[in-house]
């Protein structure tokens, strides 16, 4: 006798690590339950009026955590009956035609509202995977369900981060909103990804200074900039003569994330080696100039206004690459920034010859930074400003991984 789908469902659940066994019998509970309350089987069409009564009926006896839970489980049972209805056979050509139409005018709007290159590639990515997801689905027949059903799928089957679930539901409102030009309705019910704790990586200023001794020449001074300004990678990247302040002993972040400015602290011990290397990079900038180059990229609205102020040295990268590339915004061949993976390749390698036993990353030295600011005793305000967060529960994490032993807490096993 075949399974029923119910029996099918519990098998889903348990064979995809959904939920344990534990939670997945609540989850078979409540919808059996539900089944009842609205006098359907399983197999048959539901509707958003039948949950929202049985929802409100068991909110009257049951307590705030269970009604979640049961909502949970008929979402999950939800998307589960809509997947098996779902073709997964070959698109034909017209829809396939249709797709990619929709994602260049999405490119060419992302573009008009002067969105960073890498939000346009995040999110042209999205509209790709919900492609897949939606084969043999026209974009234009889609509506809020199956953008419900898409975030659902990334949340159970792909366990992916919520920061993650977010980024693909911005881009496919964006779709929604400025190219199929449709609203995306209440989808508030959908299944959330599961917010995980995750402490970061942190090293300790004796494992800093052994990163440093295997690392050399300029990537070890970006490496430095990093841990000594607590930059981000892009930051680090895109940082510009005239962001250079040796007087003031400050640097400024132009367009950091979330596109905000921000000042901060420029080491001592850096200035002479970063002067050395300005005037390096000043050789190459003299020479583009005698070639007569094009100019470093700009701001997009800036470029418009001046279109020359690319050539001035004070628009000139800190670190600025040796090779030419190609512009994938202007198809304009130039001198760029160094690019970012040559950096992550070295600060790999040079933990490896360290014989650094952790998992690290540029963005360690981020974090090493913050933290050890936190360990000398300044106060997390200051940190907040420093690292340019909005929220200062984003810096508090900091406080959860600094040397306890500041603290004064001892083991009892000591």
């Amino acid at each position: 006798m075949p399974a029923t789908l119910v029996e099918q469902f519990r098998t889903y659940l348990l064979s995809r690590r959904v939920t344990d066994e534990k939670r997945t019998e609540f989850y078979l509970y409540w919808l059996t339950r539900f089944h009842a309350f609205c006098k359907k089987q399983p197999t048959d069409p539901i509707i958003t009026e039948d949950i929202e009564r049985y929802l409100k009926h068991l909110s009257h006896s049951r307590e705030g955590w269970q009604v979640k839970q049961a909502s949970e489980a008929i979402q999950l049972f939800l998307f589960y009956k809509n997947q098996k209805k779902i073709n997964h056979g070959m698109t034909n050509l017209e829809i396939g035609a249709q797709w990619k139409a929709v994602a260049e005018e999405m490119r060419k709007l992302l573009r008009l509202k002067h969105l960073s290159i890498r939000t346009e590639q995040a999110y042209i990515g999205w509209v790709r995977k919900f492609y897949k997801f939606m084969k043999g689905f026209s974009p234009y027949s889609l509506d809020s369900s199956n953008v419900k059903d898409f975030l659902t799928y990334l949340a159970v089957e792909k366990n992916v981060a919520v920061s993650t679930q977010n980024q693909a539901f911005n881009a496919i409102l964006f779709l929604f909103r400025h190219v199929l030009d449709k609203k995306i309705n209440d989808i508030s019910d959908t299944v959330r990804a599961k917010r995980k704790r995750r402490l970061p990586v942190v090293l300790t200023k004796s494992e800093i200074e052994r990163l440093f001794a295997h690392m050399s020449g300029v990537y070890l001074l970006m490496a430095k900039v990093i841990y000594g300004c607590g930059l981000r990678l892009r930051e680090c990247l895109q940082l510009r003569v005239k962001d250079i302040d040796f007087e003031r002993n400050a640097i400024t972040i132009r367009s950091g994330k979330g596109d905000k400015d921000r000042e901060t602290v420029l080491p001592d011990s850096l200035k002479g080696n970063l002067c050395e290397h300005i005037k390096k990079a000043r050789t190459l900038y003299e020479k583009d100039r005698k070639n007569n180059v094009p100019g470093v990229e700009l701001p997009q609205a800036f470029e418009r206004k001046s279109p020359n102020a690319g050539k001035e040295w004070s628009w000139f990268w800190i670190f600025p690459s040796n090779k030419f590339s190609l512009d994938p915004l202007t198809h304009i061949v130039r001198r760029h920034h160094i690019f970012r993976s040559n950096l992550q390749e070295h600060i790999k390698r040079a933990a490896i010859d360290a014989n650094i036993p952790k998992r690290i990353t540029v963005h360690t030295l981020r974090h090493s930074f913050a933290t050890h600011l936190l360990e000398n005793g300044y106060d997390i305000r200051t940190i907040q400003d420093l690292l340019g967060h909005t929220d200062l529960r984003t810096t508090m994490i900091y406080t959860h991984v600094v040397n306890k032993s500041k603290l004064g807490v001892k083991s009892p096993l000591d």
